[in-house]
């Protein structure tokens, strides 16, 4: 049992101002993780005003104080290495070898990347006569989910803390554990009191005071887009940035010259990674028609081939991280079916001998058109559906034809035809071929998938403010 009942603020951990405690839920076993406690407003504005006080300071700390720092986090963050894994298993059912692969390995991996970029940042450029320099943008609000707990607070941690920024963090309720260990190792490399701090709490009430705190200089969501509109409504009184990575339904399209069963097969593996609960899954395939049942096969096969089971069996999936959820996913499957689509693969219910735990059969729904329900709204669990097309320049608008913009795919054989369909696509990063994550390419959505982006040097402009300082530099001699 993992109780986390303090808050760490300033530097030391701190009882809520007022008690009131929350059960963590093991989506896998059902049964009460451990407990945190629930953050208030007042809660949040202790941390804002030791992240403001902290941040005269911080801020003007030398880049080689702000490398040492990032070097002595991921020394500490090693030392912690399985104790991160075996918290992300415990708080949302993720399997041993997905939370100590990939879960826990995408901390590091983003203070890595933000590592490299400081080391050659440049922060001040001379134009002329006139200096533009970025400056850190103030104090940070983070709101993190829980589907990749660690890499969404590594990613907006790592590039606040390269550029002189501090910090109030406020991870999800539902899968905190790792955050606190976040937590622990930040006090352990040395960070400063007050540069990081820690509120634990649900979004209406300490979401939406971090957005709406006057102290709060930017604030950086990931998360559900209606979440992200109230979090743009509650900032909007103090005009502060505000930095969104959202939902998605991101298009795989499959080019006719593709190699089908590579591009099917990575295609359904990429959907059921980490159960479904990826925004940049790509969960609408678009297939010729003229291939559609070869690719039905496919998938088939594959979906049937992927196992389900609990985090330590060593299947590939675990459960699906509530029963909210599991409901959620449940009736959009039955809804799939009433609209028209074929189960090519699982469909309702909890996969045989799973009756306890938030376990979703790997589903495969074939035959569908874009405007129905399936293809619209993100699923947010093992559920793929596949889309015919007659035309090159109806699949790109078919990929095209969603709210969403986060991510898009692209198989093919012809590298030219297929960087050109890349670049039809309206999505703020579109992965050709299966290429293999890239932590320096930026990482952000059009349209409701979200504004500015993360991951690399991009990351960094979202923490910084620029300034131009007219008359810096003398007039060259005539």
């Amino acid at each position: 049992m993992r109780d986390y009942l303090k808050f760490y603020i300033d530097g030391a951990w701190v009882d809520p101002i007022t008690p009131r405690t929350f059960d963590v839920i093991n989506p896998a076993t059902e049964a009460v993780a451990g407990h945190i406690s629930m953050g208030s407003a007042a809660d949040v504005d202790r941390a804002v005003k030791a992240a403001r006080r902290a941040f005269e300071a911080y801020s003007q700390t030398s880049v080689a104080d702000r490398i040492a720092l990032l070097e002595a986090i991921l020394a500490e963050y090693q030392k912690r290495y399985a104790d991160m894994a075996a918290a992300i298993t415990e708080e949302m059912g993720a399997p041993v070898a997905l939370a100590q692969k990939a879960q826990a390995a995408l901390g590091p991996a983003h203070v890595q990347a933000a590592l490299a970029v400081l080391k050659d940042y440049r922060f001040e450029e001379l134009r002329g006569t006139t200096l533009i320099r970025k400056e850190p943008i103030g104090v940070c609000g983070l709101i993190t989910p829980w589907n990749w707990p660690v890499n969404q607070i590594a990613c907006k941690v790592a590039p606040a803390l390269a550029t002189g920024c501090t910090m109030v963090l406020k991870p999800s309720e539902i899968a905190p554990f790792s955050a606190h260990i976040w937590a622990e190792i930040l006090h352990a490399a040395g960070v400063p009191a007050g540069v990081f701090n820690l509120v634990n709490g649900d979004g209406p009430t300490v979401g939406a005071a971090i957005s709406a705190h006057p102290g709060v200089d930017m604030v950086s969501f990931t998360g559900s887009t209606g979440a992200g509109i109230e979090v743009a409504r509650n900032a909007a009184p103090t005009v502060k940035r505000v930095h969104q990575e959202l939902g998605g339904k991101s298009p795989n399209l499959i080019l006719p010259d593709a190699d089908l069963k590579r591009a099917v097969t990575n295609g359904v593996r990429g959907v059921m990674n980490n159960s479904g609960q990826s925004c940049n899954a790509p969960t609408r395939m678009l297939v010729p028609n003229e291939r559609m049942d070869e690719a039905i096969a496919i998938a088939r096969a594959v979906a049937e081939g992927t196992t389900v089971g609990t985090p330590d069996s060593g299947a590939n999936l675990g459960p699906v991280i509530s029963k909210r959820q599991w409901d959620k996913i449940q009736g959009l499957i039955n809804t799939g079916i009433d609209e028209g689509a074929t189960v090519v693969a699982g469909g309702p219910g909890k996969p045989d001998g799973l009756g306890t735990g938030y376990y979703v059969k790997p589903t495969v729904l074939a035959h569908v058109h874009n405007e129905q329900t399936v293809a619209r709204e993100e699923i947010f669990g093992p559920v793929l559906v596949m889309i015919g097309y007659d035309s090159i320049d109806e699949a790109v608008q078919i990929a095209n034809d969603t709210p969403y913009g986060l991510a898009a795919y692209v198989s093919g054989t012809d590298p030219e035809a297929t960087r050109k369909v890349a670049a039809r696509l309206r999505a703020g990063q579109v992965n050709i071929n299966s290429a293999a994550p890239d932590f320096m390419a930026p990482f952000g959505g059009y349209k409701q998938s979200g504004n500015g982006r993360e991951w690399g040097e991009h990351a960094f402009a979202e923490f910084l403010e620029v300034k131009a300082m007219l008359g810096y530099a003398p007039k060259p001699a005539a």
